[in-house]
């Protein structure tokens, strides 16, 4: 070791080649360094241990040498019980919210807020606490089962989106993350319903696939959005209240085209394209997130179809999109018209047919008319004493002696006496005082045999009527054509059929009866619910299985009167 009163001193020599491959030496200058002198430093004292603060949760970390986000794991997992008693509120700001950058009283407000949360209550607090137990639950902190912490996400999500908007940047991508790495069965929809269909392209093509393979109906105008080479957004039509038509309607257009072209062409949207070629990416999990790679991995392999970059695809439902449009305008008045390509004549000629009849049958429905209202309360009421009525007539059959059956007879004209139907009528003016329609037993007591002997002919048929009908529902439970006709039927007529239910059945015998109106009104009744539902359900299993509507108002279309013509009755 050297005397620090020494002189140091270097001495090299660099050889350098020169072009002409001679040699030459050059000596460098000599350095000298005097080191007699020791360095000034700060002095920095060590504090007494004793004036350290300690926070009061005892966190005892593994040894060695932890990341950041190993740290966080360790230390939420020795935390996962405790709970927090009322405190106040303490401001809670940071870039990369931990356990480690919070204070006391911070750290004391976070546990409190946390117990809330866990009961279901949501008070206000600051992002970075919310972000904290974020991290928790995708670290599998705080949950058993992958779908409660799937839950808890979404509820932290909705209950304070509107209070903190950026939240909305990281949970839309948090929230599918998690989903695919433990494997849910989540709604990716639904994602694009809350994210406005900003969602990466990978994500909104695997659901598009999914919907196009499966259940078209269900596809959204905000996840086609993407789809179109143009935005619609910009639309006037779209801002000056065409958005809410054009939601209702695209996903039934979408499902009428695909099912015309399975029909016509049998192959679909998807097929039509041959959209088939999958692509396989590796997906970053968690980014911007306090996450430890070691639990679940750094990625997630995805496999999915870029329908987004198929050209076709897109000039297609570009086309779909802009005929369905224009004849919105047409048919709400709105002046101008979408110029570009247009749609093959044939599918446009369905779509138009289509919306003309949607749009007719809408009209039909604003019309103001009489509201009819039944009384569930006394309808359940008439429906036990015409139980009653009906069991105490089935004891003629029996051998009651004449005394017996006189008083029976009259115990159960009284018990007919005051039944009553109540109907509420909602009047055009608004009026809502219901009109009570009563028929009911003469209450004098001079009531003559004539009036008895009627009430039980009529009762008689009443239960009579009843039986044949409940003993028609087990034996037509499926809409039934007569057997020449049904072996040259197609398909979806036939999965039309099987999904019709009993009241769907009756409803439509009774529209090829002779008395539709009222046969409807009865059918109605007896299942508890309106002829303009029972008609609307039917539409909805058609546009799904044939691909149009069956009824206009209250009538069978007519171009399909050949396909009814041959129902069993």
């Amino acid at each position: 070791m050297l005397n620090m009163d020494t002189l140091v001193r270097i001495r090299t020599w660099r050889t350098v080649k020169r072009n002409s491959m001679k040699e030459d030496s050059r000596q460098l200058e000599f350095m000298e360094i005097d080191l007699s002198e020791e360095p000034i430093t700060a002095a920095v004292p060590v504090p007494d241990r004793s004036t350290i603060v300690r926070a009061d949760f005892d966190i005892r970390l593994p040894g060695g040498i932890l990341s950041s986000e190993k740290r966080f794991v360790e230390e939420a997992r020795q935390l996962i019980e405790v709970k927090g008693e009322q405190v106040p509120w303490v401001p809670f700001m940071s870039y990369w919210p931990t356990y480690g950058v919070m204070n006391e009283p911070q750290r004391k407000w976070y546990m409190y807020w946390r117990t809330e949360v866990r009961q279901g209550r949501f008070p206000d607090t600051d992002l970075s606490y919310l972000f904290v137990h974020i991290y928790e639950l995708i670290n599998g902190i705080g949950w058993q089962e992958p779908q409660e912490g799937y839950d808890q996400l979404k509820q932290l999500w909705m209950n304070y989106r509107e209070r903190l908007p950026q939240l909305d940047v990281y949970m839309q991508e948090w929230i599918i993350d998690y989903g695919l790495v433990h494997e849910l069965n989540m709604s990716l929809s639904e994602m694009v319903e809350l994210s406005s269909g900003y969602l990466p392209p990978e994500i909104l093509d695997m659901e598009l696939q999914r919907l196009l393979n499966n259940d078209i109906s269900d596809i959204s105008l905000k996840l086609l959005q993407r789809y179109y080479d143009y935005d619609i957004t910009l639309s006037k039509f779209y801002r000056d209240g065409g958005k809410q038509v054009l939601e209702q309607y695209i996903p039934r257009v979408m499902a009428l085209v695909d099912s015309y072209l399975l029909r016509t062409r049998k192959a679909g949207i998807l097929d039509q394209f041959q959209l088939n070629h999958e692509r396989t990416m590796e997906r970053t999990l968690f980014r911007k997130a306090v996450y430890d790679d070691s639990t679940y991995g750094k990625s997630v392999r995805m496999t999915y179809v870029p329908i987004g970059e198929h050209a076709d695809f897109v000039q297609f439902v570009t086309r779909v999109f802009r005929c369905t449009e224009n004849k919105c305008r047409e048919l709400l008045g709105f002046r101008g018209r979408l110029r570009g390509k247009t749609l093959e004549p044939e599918l446009a000629n369905v779509i138009e047919r289509y919306l003309d009849k949607a749009f007719a049958f809408e009209q039909m429905r604003v019309v103001e008319q009489p509201i009819v209202r039944i009384n569930a309360e006394k309808l359940a009421s008439l429906q036990q004493e015409s139980e009653y009525v009906r069991r105490a007539l089935m004891i003629e059959d029996e051998h009651v002696p004449e005394d017996g059956a006189a008083n029976h007879a009259t115990d159960v004209s009284s018990r007919c006496d005051g039944l009553e139907t109540f109907v509420e009528i909602e009047q055009d003016t608004g009026s809502r005082d219901p009109l009570v329609f009563q028929n009911s037993v003469d209450e004098a007591e001079g009531v003559d045999d004539k009036h008895s002997n009627q009430l039980e002919i009529d009762a008689e048929k009443t239960i009579n009527s009843d039986r044949g009908q409940r003993s028609g529902d087990s034996e037509s439970l499926t809409l039934q054509w007569e057997a020449a006709f049904s072996a040259d039927l197609d398909e979806e007529w036939l999965e039309f059929s099987e999904m019709l239910s009993p009241q769907h059945v009756q409803a439509i015998h009774v529209l090829l009866g002779a008395s539709p109106d009222m046969g409807l009104m009865r059918v109605a009744e007896q299942y508890g619910t309106m002829p303009a539902l029972l008609l609307d359900e039917i539409n909805d299993i058609a546009m799904e299985t044939i691909g149009d509507l069956l009824f206009e108002g209250d009538r069978l279309v007519s171009e399909y009167m050949n396909v009814f013509e041959h129902v069993k009755r």
